[in-house]
């Protein structure tokens, strides 16, 4: 599907069909250039704006996907005034600059277009539903009530008993909202790391069974395998779908002192790693358990090679640590440290389901609008007007989180990740 927006959209439809279409109805036609030569029998939908996608006229030519096709196509609209190539995003900061989106749901848009599991898929389709946004423009709608309420009272200053009157119920509304928003923080847990996904690193001395470990992980061979000690002198990264949350499994180089220094840049990197991980999965075998690790995140002991010794099965460490017994060769044990990561990663997101909070930004904004709601209850006492100042910043972050104020600095960062086309 090749889209066209803009000023220009109609008269390129003329151009290559004949004639203007019917808005709205999908129409047969055949595509010819601007010397008449056929290009394609294709399906044309017209939009003429503001009822479109982007706001803006846009038409919409569904043509077999062939690339000499494709590239007829794109050369006739090359011949047009006015008319190039779209940059990544630029369909869809169209729309939020005609306010056919907030900037949530543009960000939702961008989050499904990357979404790798199901979970991150129905996160990003809930910010693209606008639900964030919604609340949010509740809430400043709730917070603008509350600074009218205080902002009359100063008015009325002179009015005897009137501000006391208008103060009480603006903040009777400021602690209602400000303890509704810290409960959707709450809520959330990490939600917003679901993005990214969580990091586990499996760490330990060499020729423990890391990277057959990680191949058992990742159900495939993504690390070489050897009896000798070293084989893995880099960082070797996997991403895995459990139960629908992403983690990034990180295979290191086996953790001990040595003279050779491509080994020694790869326990530097293998302790760098681990020091930034959500999780480190320590392994050891029977003869090797000691803990050697810089990791502020939790630590799982896991003892490999139990095939020589007993089944598989999970144990508690010394120490309060969780461990397992496993075999990474033969499987044994694997299973359960699998439910296991699954059962952190629900906790670490927060499980929740219902999850609104997408990305950083937007926490960090809820809980600036959070700090400025309290500072106006903390300070009305010293003067309505600091407190109608602290529901203004509060606003303000709420404009930021939808778009609508002083985030000119942050659009090209945002857009600029969406694929062409979108």
């Amino acid at each position: 599907m090749v889209r066209v927006s803009g000023p220009q959209a109609g008269k390129v439809v003329t151009a290559l069909v004949g004639k203007m279409q019917s808005p709205r109805t999908a129409t047969r036609a055949l595509l010819r250039d601007v010397g008449q030569r056929p290009i394609d029998d294709v399906v044309v939908l017209w939009f003429p704006g503001p009822a479109s996608a982007t706001g803006e006229d846009v038409a919409e030519f569904h043509v077999h996907g062939g690339r000499a096709v494709l590239a007829a196509l794109f050369a006739a609209l090359g011949e047009f005034e006015d008319v190039r190539p779209a940059e990544p995003g630029e369909f869809t900061r169209r729309a939020f600059e005609n306010g056919k989106l907030d900037l949530t749901e543009a960000e939702g848009l961008d989050d499904l277009v990357h979404a790798d599991t199901d979970r991150q898929r129905r996160q990003a389709l809930r910010q693209l539903r606008g639900l964030l946004g919604d609340k949010a423009r509740d809430w400043r709608s709730r917070i603008i009530e509350a600074s009218a309420l205080i902002e009359a009272g100063i008015d009325f200053s002179d009015e005897g008993d009137v501000p006391a009157e208008l103060i009480a119920p603006a903040l009777e509304r400021i602690k209602a909202l400000q303890a509704e928003i810290q409960e959707v923080l709450a809520a959330e847990g990490r939600s917003e790391r679901l993005r990214d996904g969580l990091v586990v690193a499996i760490a330990g001395p060499p020729n423990v069974g890391k990277s057959t470990l990680m191949n058992q992980l990742a159900r495939r061979e993504v690390a070489i395998v050897s009896p000798h000690a070293g084989t893995t002198r880099d960082v070797i990264e996997v991403q895995l779908d459990l139960d629908g949350y992403p983690v990034t499994v990180i295979d290191t180089a086996g953790i001990r002192e040595t003279d050779d220094p491509v080994e020694q840049e790869g326990v530097r990197r293998a302790r760098a790693r681990a020091a930034d991980a959500d999780l480190v999965l320590w392994l050891a075998d029977s003869s090797e358990a000691a803990l050697q690790h810089d990791a502020a995140a939790p630590v799982w002991m896991v003892r490999n090679k139990i095939d020589l010794e007993k089944p598989g099965r999970p144990l508690a460490q010394s120490g309060g640590q969780l461990g397992f017994e496993i075999s990474a060769s033969q499987g044994d044990g694997v299973p359960d440290l699998i439910a296991a990561l699954v059962g952190f990663a629900q906790a670490y997101f927060g499980g929740s389901e219902g999850g609104l909070i997408g990305r950083t930004r937007q926490r960090k904004l809820l809980q600036e609008t959070v700090a400025s709601l309290g500072r106006s209850i903390e300070v009305v006492g010293k003067g309505e007007e600091l407190a109608a100042e602290e529901l203004r910043t509060a606003a303000h972050s709420l404009g930021r989180l939808l778009g609508r104020v002083d985030v000119e600095d942050i659009l090209d960062v945002i857009f600029r990740e969406f694929c062409v086309g979108k």
